[in-house]
């Protein structure tokens, strides 16, 4: 027996109450909670219902793995932040804030695959098809095999994509994108466009045909004030893969970043310019980010980072002026607030600087946002070069991780970053020490490699 039950779903979180509250016990915000009608079955117990099938258990040893022919766009950005290209009957979900590029990349993508003679079709919920064809001649795609449709009702589309229904050249779909899936509706459920019924609902059903006939499916999906994809969190966990498209508007990069990958390596990033032609791949970002680096000034470090499987070099700068606050300012751009309050902490308690009085500002050139500690090490070398006022070397990198004592811990694959950062003509790096002998300053093996133990260590290098 089925009745109707109402409750209300937050739109921000997803988190769901039997009554209403004008703040969401979940995440805290105010006026989210929107009432939802479900059909409600009231449970009687396994005993009553239907008896269930017999499912087929084979056993893992004697499986026969199942190879799958990937669909690479020849984007090669692309293909590497999804491990290798589209798996097929995968679902993707790409997020990023409005105008970044998300729609622009996806129509490229698909040109490129139906270049190849692919069937691929594009879905938009939010733009005519006049619309997009505008923005594919803008691109200089205009004649591209790509099909397109303006619908947002998931029952009608699913009908005309599904394995049966086959395109003028008589091949099945390859790959669909959604555009976006807060627009999407079901016909049968009350809840308007958007709300957390919706979307969970369209994604389910839009998955299950996708896997069924074998179609990878792209999902755009809008995001919150905070940068978090709207609506539920199990809206993640049911796609393969989630790609967040970043960047700074007033900078032309984009970063194309895998937080999930289901068939490939996770942080992986791929690295794209914004020009007038649409997005173009960034084949060295080591090299563009570090085009404009002046290198007699003081306060400027190179970081020699890893995202995923790629190492990048990036330029760190840090600005310290005397403050006449009495909380002086902490200003950050492409990195964690938090750990550069650590940093500056460390370097007061354990080497004795005089940091605190001063406004602090600290920025990752070129847009790019490192989250990795790896970086602690170059933070401090620029922190410590703002102070003094002197340059450090021009020639000289830093990657390693500072822990609350003051030492200087391992990261991953030191030989790759040194590999990388000998490629763009850089002879010295100074990294972590891998016995962490007794410290007694900064210790050289090599011209190379500066092995250093300790975080006091780094104002050696200003006497060289």
């Amino acid at each position: 027996m089925a009745k109707l039950k109402k409750s209300y779903h937050c739109q921000d979180c997803g988190a769901v109450s039997s009554k209403w509250s004008g703040k969401c016990d979940g995440c805290g915000a105010w006026n989210t909670m929107q009432e939802e009608k479900l059909q409600a079955v009231i449970p009687k117990g396994l005993s009553a219902g239907r008896a269930g099938n017999v499912i087929e258990l084979v056993p893992l040893a004697n499986a026969e793995p199942k190879e799958y022919q990937r669909l690479t766009s020849n984007i090669k950005e692309l293909d590497r932040v999804t491990g290798g290209g589209f798996v097929p009957g995968s679902a993707i979900l790409i997020g990023g804030d409005p105008g970044i590029g998300k729609s622009t990349l996806l129509l490229q993508t698909v040109c490129a695959l139906a270049s190849k003679g692919e069937r691929c079709l594009y879905i938009s919920g939010e733009e005519a098809v006049d619309q997009v064809r505008m923005r594919a001649q803008r691109l200089g795609l205009g004649d591209s095999p790509v099909e397109l449709a303006s619908a947002t009702n998931v029952r009608d589309i699913l009908a005309s994509v599904s394995g049966t229904a086959k395109g003028a050249n008589g091949k099945p779909a390859r790959v669909l994108i959604i555009d976006s899936i807060q627009t999407m509706y079901i016909d049968n459920i009350e809840s308007a466009p958007g709300t957390v019924t919706q979307v969970r609902a369209c994604t389910h059903e839009i998955i299950r045909a996708a896997k069924n006939s074998n179609m990878t499916v792209i999902f755009v999906g809008h995001v919150t004030k905070d940068g978090q994809i709207a609506g539920p969190r199990v809206l993640e966990h049911m796609v393969d893969t989630v790609l967040y498209f970043e960047g700074d508007r007033s900078h032309q990069f984009r970063i194309l970043r895998a937080v999930k990958n289901r068939f490939g390596p996770t942080d992986e990033i791929g690295v794209f310019e914004m020009v007038q032609e649409g997005l173009v791949e960034v084949e060295n970002p080591s090299a563009l980010f570090l085009s404009q680096r002046h290198e007699n000034v003081s306060g400027s470090a190179v970081l020699a980072g890893l995202e995923g499987t790629r190492p990048i070099l990036v330029e760190v700068q840090a600005l310290l002026a005397p403050s006449a606050q009495a909380n002086p300012r902490r200003a950050v751009i492409g990195w964690d607030s938090n750990r550069l309050a650590m940093i500056c902490a460390v370097l007061e308690s354990r080497c004795g600087m005089q940091i605190s009085g001063n406004d602090i500002f600290l920025n990752i050139a070129g847009g790019i946002r490192i989250n990795e500690p790896a970086a602690d090490l170059a933070v401090a070398a620029a922190l410590i070069s703002a102070l003094y006022g002197k340059p450090l070397p021009a020639d000289m990198v830093f990657f390693g991780e500072v822990g609350l004592a003051g030492e200087v811990r391992q990261v991953a694959q030191p030989d790759l970053r040194m590999k990388e950062a000998s490629k763009l003509g850089f002879n010295r790096a100074v990294v972590p020490d891998k016995k962490q002998k007794q410290r007694k300053g900064a210790k050289k093996t090599d011209m190379n490699a500066t092995l250093i133990t300790h975080v006091q260590d780094l104002t050696g290098l200003f006497a060289q």
